[in-house]
């Protein structure tokens, strides 16, 4: 993290929800069954996916890639959060508080990139059907997934390094209930524009440029299903997409909605209302958007349902 590390404190104390200790426990209490939810609602996601031959296709390996994002986003903060209930304050040492906030920002970059990745399977399936198998071959579906891990971990070492570097003289109180980049930032007794000019760059393109490959497979795929005569053509044809269309759009909109506010707006209790979706509340409802209206999904789970049934028998 940095040879010269100029930091006067050990560690951090984070907050939390600690300002509103009257509806503490209430949100711990939610925050703890989301999270139960959460995982393991996504442990049973990746076995169905893992269980059915049927399922081993592109989409489902990708989901999986998403599922495993979903478990790591909840479990690297929410078990700190729910210990602020019982400490009023928990201390987590500067080298944890680090790699807590480089991983965030990693699975962050992840997800992008897997989203991304995620729509062009799409485009393909819908836009060229019949070249579908050719171009998303089970070695590509394996590279780019493995690329967009091993992209974002190695991309956001930079940016973590230079937070290393910056002295927090004043205060070792974070008022939020993780490392959060914006926090830490604002605690800092020294000049933040080289880091904050970094973190701009890094959202401008790595941020834009998976959102608008998404967003550019999107009008393809939307213009070739308008192109249907058939109306229940178009209507399965839209609803391959749909799901992946709603995660795209929760993803985004809280993503937006937490760091591209106007300064006049920002408060800090919105600002972690707002973390605790997007670390939470989108984790766990993701299973259930790619479930609802997914018939091999629903099949599976229904195939695995007798067979436990007739081994209880």
């Amino acid at each position: 993290m940095g040879e010269k590390n100029q930091t006067s404190v050990a560690g951090f104390i984070l907050l939390g929800f600690s300002d509103h200790l009257q509806l503490q426990g209430l949100i711990c209490g939610t925050v703890l069954l989301i999270y139960l939810i959460s995982v393991l609602g996504n442990f049973l996601f990746l076995m169905l996916m893992c269980a059915d031959p049927q399922l081993h296709k592109p989409m489902y390996f990708f989901l999986s890639n998403l599922s495993i994002l979903d478990i790591s986003y909840p479990s690297l903060t929410v078990p700190k959060m729910l210990t602020s209930f019982f400490t009023q304050g928990p201390f987590i040492s500067f080298y944890a508080c680090m790699t807590q906030f480089h991983f965030f920002l990693t699975f962050t970059e992840v997800e992008m990139l897997i989203l991304a990745v995620m729509a062009y399977d799409r485009y393909v399936a819908i836009c060229d059907p019949l070249r579908y198998s050719l171009i998303m071959k089970k070695n590509i579906c394996v590279l780019l997934a493995t690329s967009s891990w091993i992209l974002s971990f190695l991309d956001m070492f930079p940016v973590t390094d230079m937070i290393s570097q910056l002295s927090y003289c004043e205060s070792n109180e974070i008022d939020h209930f993780f490392c959060d980049p914006l926090a830490l930032i604002k605690l800092s007794c020294v000049s933040t524009w080289r880091v904050q000019t970094l973190i701009l760059a890094e959202g401008a393109i790595i941020a834009s440029i998976p959102f608008f490959l998404t967003l550019t497979s999107y009008v393809f795929i939307i213009s070739t299903i308008m192109r249907i005569q058939c109306t229940d053509g178009r209507l399965k044809a839209f609803s391959t997409c749909a799901s992946h269309l709603t995660s795209v759009i929760l993803f985004y909109g809280t993503l937006f909605g937490i760091y591209l506010r106007p300064a006049s707006m920002y408060s800090p209790t919105q600002d972690k209302l707002f973390s605790l979706l997007y670390t939470a509340l989108i984790p766990m409802l993701n299973p259930i958007i790619y479930s609802l209206r997914n018939r091999e999904i629903k099949n599976t789970f229904s195939k695995i349902r007798r067979k436990t049934k007739k081994l209880k028998n």
